[in-house]
C-alpha cells in the first residue's frame, strides 16, 4: 500500500463512512442526463409507471437465492447447505448440466404482464454467477452451450425469446446485466481464493488480466445491444461495487465500522466508454448503473422498499411479488390489495414500480403469480388513466388519500381502502384546494360528484349508489378536471 494512502486511511478513522452494502439505498444525489434522446426516452419511461422484473437461471432448480451462495461472505443470503465451499461451488456450476425448462412460455408471461397493465420488462440476461441466459460468443457458461440440455430446444436463446414475446405485446425490453462475473477467470482468478464479492487479485499488479475482463464485459453487453436481440430500451446494470473509486473513497469505506471486504479496490470498467458504445447501437437507451453516483445512473432504484416521500428525480422501486428474487418453493405472493396500494403509493410520489416474479425451474410461473397480475389488471382497466403519464403533486398524501396530476388541468385522488372498509360518504384532503369550475368524477361511473373547498382543503361527496357499488376494489379513484 502506498504511503499517501496510509495517511488517508489514518485520517479517515475519525469519520463515519458509507459501506459498500449501502449503495443500493445510498442517498438522493442525482446527476441529470444531457443527451436529448435519452431525456426524451426517460420522460417516456416515467409515463410507463409499471414494469416486470424477472430473476431466472439454473439456480432456480435449487430454489435458492440467485448467485450469492457461491460468494464466501458471511451473510445470510450467502449461506450454503454444503459446508465444503469448493465442492459446493462445483455442484452449483454443474446446475448448468440439468437446466432444462421445457415449460418455458414467454408469450403467456407477456400476455399476463400486459393484462396487468405493465409496460416494460427487465430480464436477467446474466446474474453475478456469470451464467448467460443468452447466446454469448464469449463464454461457454451459457444456456445455449452443448452441455446444457435446453440448448437443443428451438427456444434455447431465452433472452431473445423473452424480448420478442414482450415486445410483441407492446412492452419495452430491458436487459438486467451483472457487471461482476464470478465465473470469469478474469474476475475470480483460480490462482487465488475468493474471499468476497470483489475481484480477487490486485488489479494494478495484473493490468492485462483486468483489461481482458473489461473487454469481456463490454463485449457481452455489445452482443445484447448489437441487433440480434432487437430494440433494447433499458440497460439495467447490477453490482455497484464494480466501479471506479478514488483512494480517498476506498479509505473511507475501509475505515467504516461496518467494513468487511478483503479486496476492495477501484474496479473501473470504463462506464463512459461503455455507455457511448451502447448508444451507438441503441440511440437514446436508458442506462441504470445501479447504486453508482454519476451521470450513468439515469434513474435510481430503491430495492424492496418504497421511499417515504416524493423524490426529485426519476426512480423505480424494485419489489419482490412473492417468494424471493429467484423462485423459491411454495412462494406466497402479496395480495392484490397490497400490490395496488403499493403501486398508488409509488406513483403518487413520482416513481415507477418494478414488480419481480421468479420463474420456476421448469420455466413456468406459479398460478398465484397469474392471479396477482389479474387482480391488478382488473383495477388498472378502470383506473389506468390515473396511473400512466402522471406526475407527483404536493401534498402527495393526507391520511388515506393520495393525489397526483396529469398535465396542468387534471388531478387524480386515490382513497386507499382498508380490508372490508365501506366507501365513506365524504372524501376529504387537506393542504390543497380544488380550482373553481372543476368537474369531479369517478372513473368507471358517469356521475358528476359534488365538491366544496373548506378552510384547510376540500370535501367530495360520494353518492349512495356509488358507495354501495364501487367500480373497483382496493383503491377508489376520483378525477378532478379543470
Amino acid at each position: 500500500m502506498k504511503k499517501n494512502l496510509m495517511v488517508v486511511l489514518l485520517a479517515a478513522l475519525v469519520s463515519a463512512a458509507t459501506t459498500q452494502l449501502s449503495y443500493c439505498q445510498e442517498d438522493e444525489r442525482y446527476v441529470a442526463e444531457t443527451d436529448p434522446l435519452v431525456l426524451q426516452k426517460l420522460e417516456q419511461w416515467q409515463d410507463l409507471k409499471f414494469g416486470l422484473l424477472m430473476h431466472w437461471g439454473p439456480y432456480s432448480q435449487w430454489g435458492i437465492v440467485e448467485s450469492w451462495s457461491i460468494c464466501s461472505e458471511d451473510e445470510d443470503w450467502c449461506r450454503r447447505k454444503n459446508p465444503d465451499y469448493e465442492e459446493y461451488k462445483k455442484q452449483y456450476e454443474n446446475l448448468k448440466l440439468s437446466f432444462n425448462p421445457v415449460g418455458f412460455n414467454p408469450e403467456r408471461w407477456a400476455q399476463a404482464a400486459k393484462n396487468a397493465g405493465m409496460k416494460y420488462v427487465v430480464f436477467t440476461t446474466k446474474h453475478h454467477d456469470g451464467f448467460a441466459m443468452f447466446d454469448t460468443k464469449l463464454s461457454d457458461y451459457k444456456v445455449t452451450a452443448p452441455d446444457c440440455p435446453f440448448s437443443v430446444n428451438p427456444r434455447a436463446n431465452i433472452t431473445k425469446e423473452v424480448f420478442n414475446a414482450f415486445r410483441a405485446e407492446g412492452l419495452w425490453a430491458g436487459a438486467y446485466f451483472s457487471k461482476p462475473d464470478w465465473h470469469s477467470e478474469y474476475y475470480w482468478w483460480p490462482n487465488f481464493a475468493t474471499p468476497d464479492r470483489n475481484v480477487n487479485y490486485n488489479i494494478p499488479s495484473y493490468p492485462e488480466r483486468w483489461e481482458k475482463f473489461v473487454g469481456y464485459t463490454q463485449g457481452q453487453i455489445m452482443e445484447l445491444l448489437g441487433g440480434d436481440y432487437g430494440k433494447v430500451d433499458i440497460l439495467w446494470l447490477d453490482g455497484g461495487w464494480v466501479r471506479a473509486m478514488s483512494d480517498e473513497e476506498i479509505a473511507r469505506q475501509m475505515t467504516s465500522k461496518e467494513y468487511k471486504f478483503t479486496h476492495l479496490q477501484s474496479q473501473d470498467i470504463r462506464m463512459d466508454e461503455l455507455v457511448a458504445k451502447a448508444r451507438e447501437k441503441q440511440p437514446g437507451i436508458i442506462v441504470v448503473d445501479r447504486a453508482v453516483y454519476g451521470k450513468n445512473q439515469n434513474y435510481l432504484t430503491p430495492e424492496n422498499t418504497v421511499p417515504d416521500k416524493a423524490l426529485p428525480y426519476p426512480w423505480e422501486s424494485c419489489i419482490i411479488a412473492g417468494g424471493g428474487w429467484a423462485w423459491a418453493p411454495n412462494p406466497v405472493f402479496m395480495s392484490g390489495r397490497k400490490a395496488v396500494h403499493m403501486l398508488v403509493d409509488i406513483v403518487t410520489k413520482g416513481g415507477n414500480l418494478l414488480l419481480n416474479i421468479g420463474p420456476a425451474p421448469d420455466g413456468s410461473w406459479p398460478e398465484d403469480a397469474y392471479k396477482l397480475l389479474d387482480d391488478i389488471g382488473q383495477w388498472m382497466k378502470v383506473n389506468g388513466e390515473a396511473i400512466y403519464g402522471t406526475r407527483a403533486l404536493a401534498p402527495y398524501k393526507d391520511g388515506k388519500v393520495c393525489i397526483n396530476r396529469k398535465g396542468d388541468n387534471t388531478w387524480y385522488l386515490f382513497y386507499l381502502a382498508d380490508e372490508g372498509e365501506k366507501m365513506p360518504s365524504v372524501i376529504s384532503m387537506n393542504g390543497i384546494k380544488i380550482p373553481s369550475g372543476a368537474v369531479v368524477t369517478m372513473p368507471g361511473t358517469k356521475v358528476n360528484l359534488k365538491w366544496s373547498n373548506n378552510q384547510d382543503g376540500f370535501d367530495i361527496t360520494m353518492p349512495v349508489a356509488i358507495r354501495n357499488n364501487p367500480p373497483t376494489d382496493y383503491v377508489w379513484v376520483v378525477k378532478v378536471s379543470f
